[in-house]
């Protein structure tokens, strides 16, 4: 046994943990890992932490490269505070691995889960969402990269609304030259639900649209407590999407560079684009104004995040002072490797580096230059769309104190923690 760690049972898998840590819960399992929550027992505050373990590395490229892009990516963003922050990395035996370590901050649900718990939210927590969404995307985006699997369970939540993206397994860089982006739908496995139609109707070009198409399906999803386009299969999910939106006129049809998916597009009758107005009767219009501009089909169309951050619904969180930009262009260059061991020499190194960069600080420290949130209890209590305010649009929900209804107070007792409301501007 390997002395220099911990061994738990997590998920009937053993989990070799540093042994200044103590898993206490289990969180999740999938096809590409297991994850625990643990705390820091050697230390006064014992920090509570996410640890990661990617299974079976290299048993195809495929899972290899998906693992590497990861870890590579969670480095190069972890300056960000709406985007996961990774803590350390580790390899039980570097000479004969097949399974990689991600010790990452623990958050205390995803938006899938708050969404699908019912507990009312009001339109300041949309509001604050989806700003926080932007805001990252907003730094992913800087650094030339796409995330390409948005979605609300890829969406980290604390009890505070404390907003943070993960899992960038799916991420590729972004590119004009329609021949580099011929390779964009390898792999693309992303839930179709939050899939943009450039992405199912093989536009010619692929950009940094297909992100902000998914952040319009979560707002949608906000609005309505479930997602706007449920499609059952390809075909279902892209009619769904045109019975809303209406038919595409020519100038966008002729982007489409699949013969085949044009013509299936043309051959359909005659649609009018369905208001969101019909779809979400009580939510604020200017809610809805922005959700129209982020749900446009044509991407040569649709806002970006910049002007999407610019709008008028979220003009109550926008600063631009305080919505950094990545320093340096994400480099993508390891994609071009296919050989198992280039791939897991290159894991190797970026593991190695890593830890001694951040083993020569204090465990747990996020990097000096990470803006990290503070908690607070001054809340947005007050409506900030008075002057907004027409037709059927609802005052948001408030508890008995006055207050906001609570994101969820299932998990809240889960965790002992009480979901205060949304965190103001600093």
């Amino acid at each position: 046994m390997d002395r220099r760690h911990r061994v738990y049972r997590v998920f009937n898998q053993e989990m070799y943990v540093e042994p200044n840590f103590k898993v206490v819960k289990e969180l999740g399992q999938g096809a590409y890992g297991i994850v625990c929550a643990a705390r820091n027992v050697a230390s006064k505050d014992q920090e509570a932490v996410a640890i990661k373990k990617i299974t079976n590395v290299f048993s195809k490229p495929i899972l290899t490269k998906r693992a590497l892009r990861e870890i590579k990516l969670l480095i190069h963003m972890r300056n960000h505070r709406n985007i996961t922050c990774i803590y350390d990395l580790d390899i039980i035996n570097p000479y004969n691995f097949n399974e990689v370590y991600i010790y990452e901050e623990l958050m205390e649900a995803d938006l899938n889960a708050i969404i699908k718990s019912g507990q009312p939210l009001t339109d300041a927590h949309f509001q604050s969402f989806i700003y926080q969404i932007l805001c990252g995307l907003k730094y992913i985006h800087s650094a030339n990269v796409i995330h390409r699997d948005l979605k609300p369970g890829n969406l980290l939540v604390n009890a505070d609304c404390e907003l943070k993206i993960c899992d960038f397994g799916l991420a590729r860089g972004c590119t004009e030259n329609a021949d580099e982006n011929l390779g964009f739908m390898t792999e693309y496995v992303a839930t179709r639900w939050y899939r943009a139609p450039e992405i199912m109707l093989s536009f010619s070009s692929y950009h940094k649209g297909v992100d902000v198409w998914s952040v319009g399906c979560i707002l949608a999803e906000l609005l309505g407590g479930t997602p706007l386009f449920k499609g059952k299969d390809y075909v279902h999910q892209l009619n769904l999407i045109l019975h809303q939106l209406g038919t595409p006129d020519n100038e966008t049809l002729s982007h489409i560079s699949s013969s085949r998916a044009r013509d299936y597009v043309k051959s359909l009758p005659k649609q009018k684009p369905i208001p969101f107005q019909v779809n979400f009767p009580r939510a604020n219009p200017l809610a809805l104004d922005l959700l129209s501009k982020l749900l446009e089909f044509d991407p040569q169309r649709r806002i970006s995040v910049e002007e999407a951050l610019e709008h008028p619904y979220l003009a109550v969180w926008h600063d631009p002072t305080d919505e950094p930009v990545c320093d340096f262009n994400f480099d993508f260059s390891f994609e071009s490797l296919e050989d198992i061991k280039d791939l897991k020499r290159e894991i190797l190194d970026e593991v190695l580096k890593f830890r001694h960069k951040v083993r020569r600080r204090t465990p747990l420290q996020p990097h000096p230059s990470i803006s990290v949130p503070q908690s607070t209890q001054n809340i947005v209590y007050g409506n900030p769309f008075t002057n907004h305010m027409n037709g059927t649009y609802q005052q948001p929900h408030v508890g008995k104190n006055g207050s906001p209804a609570h994101l969820n107070e299932m998990m809240a007792a889960q965790h002992q923690a009480s979901y205060r409301g949304v965190p103001p501007r600093k």
